[in-house]
């Protein structure tokens, strides 16, 4: 495993944990019959030594709109993306063209080129369709969006929108508890918005219900973590943690089968068990996942990657996983 953010294909002789080998003696997974009581939530430990199963490196590169939650959303990022009132500035086509639709957005202000304008037609339609509140769009030149977005690939749009309101994890186990099948994915610590906004756009793409990261060392949702998403931001709520090892006991607890990815697991993730409810949690850049993340996870699997380069970034292995547990399904 090298610690450049990638994942690797299986090491010799390297034994799983002692949590995991205790669940999965076999090398295969068993789902526990019925629910376990909580057990008290520790603090997250020192990370794990070994290599994970999809590591972060920098990137570069539907279903209908989320409900509103219980909290109202997180101001969104620092500096250029980021409007007065703590509303976002998102930029692209794609992104501005879902947030236009959406009726859970207050949009302020929409700045976009002729050509721009072109391309949302039919996203403008859509919204004056739906009876939607949106302000007159605004005509600019890119001149002047390279002045307010000078890093940005703008695409010649740029809208001035409040966040989104967020859901909690209660409200993703209880919307997946009246479905036969749920997918959601955790990140441990995923650092890059461009790797955070790929996930959304993979988990829109395979069905996953929801992504779930900590509060701490986990990006804000600035314009590039939306542009990365293409639009995903819009349909897949984007939940905050305090405590990502207890997030993972109520989701045990709420049913779901947790299935963490690291080079160490005794069996690969298509021979894991992934029917039903399942969680599935990929770790970060460096460590990849924490001691105490793995530790609450019912079973680890690995990606069966080999050399001579068999490695994949954190954002390209969850979008296996994905493909995985949704060719299954």
């Amino acid at each position: 495993m090298s610690r450049n953010g990638q994942h690797r294909g299986p090491r010799p002789n390297r034994p799983a944990s002692p949590q995991a080998a205790s669940r999965n003696p076999a090398g295969r997974d068993e789902r526990r019959p019925g629910p376990r009581p909580a057990a008290p939530a520790p603090q997250e430990g020192p990370r794990d030594p070994r290599g994970a199963a999809a590591r972060e490196e920098p990137s570069r590169d539907s279903r209908g709109p989320r409900q509103p939650g219980k909290a109202a959303g997180k101001p969104s990022g620092k500096g250029p993306a980021r409007a007065a009132g703590g509303n976002a500035l998102l930029f692209g086509i794609h992104p501005v063209a879902a947030a236009w639709t959406n009726p859970e957005r207050r949009i302020r202000r929409l700045l976009a080129t002729e050509a721009a304008l072109e391309a949302l037609a039919p996203a403008l339609a859509e919204a004056a369709a739906k009876g939607l509140s949106r302000p007159a769009p605004g005509r600019t030149d890119r001149a002047t969006l390279d002045r307010m977005l000078p890093d940005a690939v703008h695409q010649g749009a740029v809208l001035d929108a409040a966040p989104l309101p967020e859901l909690d994890l209660a409200d993703l186990i209880r919307a997946g508890a009246a479905r036969e099948r749920d997918v959601l994915v955790l990140l441990d610590q995923v650092t890059d918005p461009h790797n955070v906004g790929a996930i959304l756009r993979s988990a829109a793409a395979f069905g996953a219900s929801g992504v779930v990261l900590p509060d701490r060392n986990a990006p804000e949702v600035t314009g590039t973590l939306a542009k990365s998403a293409s639009g995903a931001l819009e349909v897949v709520p984007l939940v905050r943690v305090v405590n990502l090892a207890r997030a993972l006991t109520e989701l045990r607890d709420g049913g779901y089968w947790c299935v963490g990815l690291d080079e160490s697991g005794p069996a690969t993730l298509a021979e894991t068990r992934l029917d039903g409810r399942v969680a599935i949690v990929l770790g970060a850049e460096g460590s990849g996942l924490r001691r105490l993340t793995m530790e609450r996870c019912d079973a680890v699997a690995r990606l069966p990657t080999r050399g001579p380069i068999g490695s994949l970034n954190v954002s390209n292995a969850a979008a296996v996983a994905l493909y995985e547990i949704a060719r299954l399904g």
